[in-house]
């Protein structure tokens, strides 16, 4: 985009050069943002204001709009994801405010979970007592909370700053408390031994958001059970006996660790499984074998094993269901004597492997869900492997040994068995931490569960099903969010809510010692608790001694020690903070929760769940997802690969307006790509729009609307056409603003500035503004449809560029206007700009003018080039037109040449379009000192020799008509 404001001064008369005046008026705001300096003196006056609370009280009545902030976690300073994400948020506050909405922000701090505790422990060591751990975590929460609130506020984020929502203040922990009794009251949450993402490192239960995946190489290993009930194979394959006893079910497995707890098979009941008969060798001489494999497997199987076989006998899985294996440890110590039955899964597959699965129901979801359908208890599933990954001391062979140190001794003990058919290292993908980027497993263990299909006590759609109607009735910006989340949910197994942490809300429930069962008061407890945590913080939970509330009855029960998972303290905010701490400032359900993509795994999810358990239906009605920054080549920001750039850094060097406007211009629904080249492109149109501004603010600093302004009916056709030209671009502008679609309302205005203005209207209006009586109706005219101009720009801008916009508003409403707008333009809602009752006409006519005007800018610009004409007011122009081309251009009567910037220009009618031409040929008349035009008047009047007949009527007579430009 060519800078045209600055560009079109060439073409206007400077004061130095005549002695003859011309209007240049002056403006104090300058052309050098110098945001970086100026930008904190603007967040300072703001906050010795109060400019958010003048702003609320502006607001008071509206109608409200509550974007529910998404709490980022209270540890380390803000990056540039952090700054995407609030300034994101503000332009949506903002762009609401100015569409007429209270839209308040509160801002949030998630504060509690374990990597303030791995602080904790780093700063002050492990083993600190909880009351300890409890009032340091506290204590560093809110020193985190206000390095990154310092670093919000420098972005021009507007909010409720002195009073945020922390997830650890003492009244939301209550309520949350509150909030887990009332699910419990519902019938959602349940006890229960199964298999949940578990961290070694952590020590705890993970939630799914907490899980990402890394690849990981690990044994691929084919084991053989055993054969144990010969009578039934040979019957499920249809024969009268086996032709040999010994012989092996195979399966392939990438955990070995997980074979010492093995205790079942599965195999898919449709798929056919072949009877193999083959040979391996036994002390030197071959030995006869069967091995029982998948169909379709066989023959890579064999390949595998470096054996020959042929398949003597096939079956359905169906056929084989109940038959018994023996463990492939049975030999090695009396511990794996056990039988391994078999089951039917749908969820065997034949892609890889033998077709079927070994079953460790402590490690493994679908396992566990297998075993406990066929009949096995909880205290029958064994769970060898400690929270700290070692197996227990007593497990045979491997005790005391990390699962994944034990992968070779497993190895080693299934080949002296005569059991291991094949080891091969394999790289996968697997489950890791995303805190320690170490593997995770799944570990069996007694955890508090929310349950996905578990039917309320009053009856009614599960939790899944209500989750699933929620998300078809939420709005999602960009609307594939809506599948993702959809197909998170349809698919996602219960929710883990404990976590096994110290700096968490408790799950203050006390459990019967010896039946494991709540006590029968839980509901009533549960409040008593609420209302000290409500005084006294999580540590009075700590610090209760059960005789206060049970009485006698506290020797038979003890305090469960686990800790709500962290997602559930965000994902309650809409009860603890919507309807709770900041219930005056907010509604229910939020009009928006807005986030990065990962967070419909995250707290979009999370929220989801607990609002459809407590109020059957989601607590937003839309959801607004971005995508991650990455540098300039598309990859990913790491402080490894050194391609990082802070948030602070480019508001100390750059400013926080030119991060926001590049935030603003970047599609934000995929990935925001930033890098030093691309800011210094933003830099580049930053200069553009406050170029334009600052034309527009010199040129109002001596129009006063109320003395001044021209009605509307009576201003000069361009200028109507300029006000008609920008009710369009404003009502296009609202609706991008109104659905959340930032980078088009940027391109338009850029576009606006560039093009409609700098390259058309301002350019042609010098001359009026300039060279006309300083209180003629040409001039005053031009500076009505400016100042509307000026009103509608400035707040179109704002909710992009608050520090520019402050600073520009605080010189064009300068005076009653600034008084009456509290000194801040966020009071202010969008302009409403004065209708213009022909509109359309006038629209569709200077199409066709600015069509025209195209074609001979191209042939001034030859001319100019040939060195036939120095500047386009040298040309003078004859158009030939046709039809409502000519009538178009025919109607501007003289003021013709003003649009095209010559010193003459007409329009001569033709027959039809092959016939039209434009003729351009140089002035022969002289040039006027003062307003630069070749005219044949020049030196008219003797005394002003050098003055044209129009600028001695503008400085010494009646002045010229102005009709149309």
């Amino acid at each position: 985009m060519s800078d045209k404001p600055k560009k079109a001064d060439s073409k206007a008369p400077s004061k130095s050069n005549s002695k003859y005046a011309v209007n240049m008026t002056e403006t104090p705001f300058p052309m050098r943002g110098d945001l970086a300096k100026r930008e904190p003196n603007w967040v300072k006056q703001w906050q010795d204001k109060k400019v958010y609370q003048r702003i609320r009280k502006a607001a008071k009545g509206r109608p409200m709009f509550v974007l529910h902030d998404g709490p980022p976690y209270a540890n380390g300073d803000i990056h540039l994801g952090h700054a995407v994400n609030k300034i994101l948020k503000d332009m949506v506050v903002k762009s609401r405010t100015m569409a007429g909405f209270d839209a308040p922000y509160v801002p949030g701090w998630d504060c509690h979970g374990m990597p303030i505790e791995i602080q904790i422990e780093k700063q002050y060591g492990k083993n600190l007592p909880t009351a300890e751990v409890l009032t340091k975590a506290r204590a560093y929460a809110l020193e985190q909370i206000d390095r990154q609130r310092a670093g919000f506020i420098r972005l021009g984020v507007l909010g409720e700053w002195d009073n945020p929502y922390l997830t650890m203040a003492y009244g939301n922990e209550a309520d949350e408390l509150r909030a887990l009794g009332k699910l419990l009251e519902k019938g959602y949450v349940y006890r229960g031994l199964k298999p949940v993402n578990w961290c070694f490192d952590c020590g705890s239960a993970l939630a799914e958001a907490e899980v990402e995946y890394q690849d990981k190489r690990d044994p691929a290993i084919d084991v053989g059970f055993p054969f144990a009930e010969h009578e039934k194979i040979a019957a499920a394959f249809g024969l009268p006996a086996l032709p040999t006893q010994t012989g092996f079910i195979n399966i392939w497995t990438t955990t070995p660790w997980t074979i010492p707890s093995n205790q079942a098979l599965n195999v898919h009941p449709e798929v056919t499984y072949a009877l193999v008969e083959t040979s391996r060798e036994v002390d030197g001489e071959p030995s006869p074998l069967l091995l029982i494999l998948a169909q379709d497997l066989v023959e890579a199987a064999l390949q595998r094993y470096k054996l020959e076989g042929k398949v003597i006998a096939t079956t359905t899985g169906a056929q084989l269901e109940n038959i018994r294996f023996k463990h492939p440890l049975h030999t090695r110590d009396g511990f794996y004597d056990r039988y391994s039955p078999v089951y039917l899964a749908d969820y065997v597959t034949t892609d890889s492997g033998t077709g079927i699965v070994h079953s460790a129901p402590a490690y493994g979801l679908e396992d566990f869900v297998s075993c406990r359908q066929h009949g096995m208890k909880d205290d029958e599933i064994l769970t060898p492997v400690m929270g700290d990954g070692k197996y227990v001391s007593t497990l045979p062979l491997f005790g005391g040994m990390t699962i994944w140190e034990a992968s070779k001794p497993i190895c080693d003990a299934l080949r002296e068995a005569g059991a291991l058919f094949e080891l091969k290292m394999f790289d996968h993908s697997y489950m890791h931490c995303w805190r320690h980027k170490t593997p995770i497993v799944y570990r069996a263990t007694s955890q508090w569960f929310a349950g996905m299909d578990v039917q309320p006590i009053d009856g009614g759609s599960t939790l899944r099903e209500t989750a699933l109607e929620g998300i078809a009735e939420t709005q999602f910006f960009p609307d594939w969010g809506k599948a993702r989340l959809h197909g998170m949910i349809a698919n996602r197994p219960d929710w883990t809510l404990s976590r096994q942490r110290q700096w968490g809300v408790p799950m203050a429930f006390f459990v019967h010692k010896e039946t494991g069962e709540l006590h029968p008061r839980t509901a009533e407890l549960l409040e008593q608790v609420a209302q000290r945590i409500e005084k006294g913080g999580i540590d009075a939970w700590l610090a209760l001694d059960p005789q206060e509330l049970l009485g006698d009855d506290a020797a038979n029960y003890v305090k469960n020690k686990d800790t709500l998972d962290v997602w559930f303290d965000s994902g309650i905010t809409h009860q603890t903070v919507l309807r709770g701490s900041h219930a005056a400032q907010s509604h229910f359900p939020a009009d928006l929760y807005l986030e990065g993509s990962d967070q419909h795994r995250g707290w979009f999810h999370s929220s989801l769940l607990t609002s459809s358990m407590l109020n059957g239906r989601p607590p937003y009605k839309a959801l607004l997802t971005h995508g991650f920054t990455v540098d300039g080549e598309g990859k990913k920001m790491s402080k490894s690969l050194g391609n990082t750039l802070a948030p602070q850094k480019i508001s100390d060097t750059l400013g926080a307006d030119i991060l926001r406007l590049w935030v603003a211009s970047t599609d934000y629904t995929g990935e925001l790509s930033i890098s030093d080249e691309i800011l210094k492109r933003v830099t580049e149109s930053y200069r553009r729009l406050r170029n334009t501004l600052r034309f527009l603010l010199a040129n109002t600093s001596d129009f006063d609307p109320k003395a001044n302004a021209v009605p509307v009916a009576e201003l000069l056709e361009t200028d109507r056409y300029a006000l008609a030209n920008l009710a369009a671009l404003q009502q296009a502008v609202e609706k991008h603003y109104e659905q959340y679609e930032f980078h088009p309302v940027v391109s338009k205005l850029q576009n606006y500035c560039s093009e409609d203005l700098g390259g058309f209207y301002l350019d042609i209006l010098k001359d009026r503004l300039y060279t006309t009586a300083v209180d003629s109706r040409a001039r005053r005219s031009a500076q009505t449809a400016l100042w509307h101009i000026t009103q509608s720009l400035l707040r179109m801008l704002a909710p992009v560029l608050p520090f520019t916009v402050e600073e520009a508003w605080a010189v064009f409403a300068a005076g009653e206007q600034f008084a009456a707008s509290d000194e801040t333009i966020y009071t202010q809602t969008f302009w409403q700009l004065p209708a213009i009752a022909d509109a359309e006409a006038l629209l569709a006519k200077y199409a066709t003018i600015l069509a025209v005007r195209a074609d001979v800018t191209k042939q001034l610009e030859d001319l100019r080039s040939s060195g036939a004409i120095g500047s386009s007011l040298q040309a003078e122009l004859e158009i030939k037109a046709a039809g409502d081309k000519y009538a178009a251009l025919a109607s501007l009567d003289d003021d013709l040449k003003f649009v095209f910037i010559t010193s003459l220009a007409q329009a001569v009618e033709v027959a039809n379009d092959a016939d039209e031409a434009i003729a351009v040929a140089a002035s022969k008349a002289e040039k006027c000192e003062r307003c630069w035009h070749y005219r044949a008047d020049v030196g008219a009047h003797a005394e002003h020799p050098t003055l044209c007949g129009r600028c001695h009527s503008n400085l010494f007579g009646a002045g010229e008509q102005r009709r149309f430009a």
